[in-house]
């Protein structure tokens, strides 16, 4: 078994920089889905039922992706090819699911989403067994949860942010620079992390 050098700082939060994309990605679904849902005519007592994409969606996508990540081998290594799927298949739900005309295509992408985002998240996770030494393992973790806090706390601050610079509205009115800003977000930490790792 091959023994695992530790990784300095640096490394490590380049290593864990994309789950800021990621958890962004989520805390903006979060934040505004049900009221999508809601604009687009969901009775209230039902929009519970259009949110089982996100744990139907887990419990599916990621055991899948984990055992496929650990197993493929490409010219871009064996974690970039999902970052890079998951990363341009998400960002493309979330730039235009807050225009969707109907309440099947708004659960539709947000089913894509969840898909996406599950795609990306679990290689990123096996770089903590991929590239850290025991010692550094829970360090790895810790890290991981720090930018998922941040992600997340962004992600719900932005309708905040936007009336505050003016750009008030709807759940509708600031999908683009919300989708730009995480798209960027997700995509240089997935480039990172990629040259961080070697993988």
């Amino acid at each position: 078994m091959k023994t695992l050098k530790p990784l300095s700082m640096p490394a490590i939060w380049n290593m864990s920089f994309g789950f800021l994309g990621i958890q962004f990605g989520f805390g903006l679904q979060l934040a505004n889905m049900s009221a999508i849902y809601a604009k687009l005519g969901a009775d209230a007592s039902k929009i519970p039922l259009l949110w089982l994409a996100g744990p139907m969606t887990g419990l599916i996508v990621q055991p899948i992706i984990g055992a496929m990540s650990d197993r493929t081998w490409t010219r871009l290594g064996r974690r970039r090819p999902y970052f890079l799927v998951g990363a341009v298949m998400a960002s493309v739900a979330l730039f235009f699911m807050p225009d969707v005309p109907a309440l099947w295509a708004a659960a539709a992408m947000l089913w894509i989403l969840d898909t996406s985002i599950n795609v990306s998240m679990e290689p990123f996770r096996a770089f903590v067994a991929d590239k850290l030494p025991d010692e550094q393992r829970t360090l790895g973790f810790v890290m991981q949860s720090f930018f998922i806090g941040i992600g997340a706390a962004v992600a719900n601050a932005l309708p905040s942010i936007f009336e505050h610079y003016g750009a008030p509205g709807s759940a509708c009115s600031s999908a683009f620079p919300a989708a730009c800003w995480w798209m960027a977000i997700w995509g240089f930490g997935s480039r990172w992390a990629a040259q961080s790792s070697g993988r």
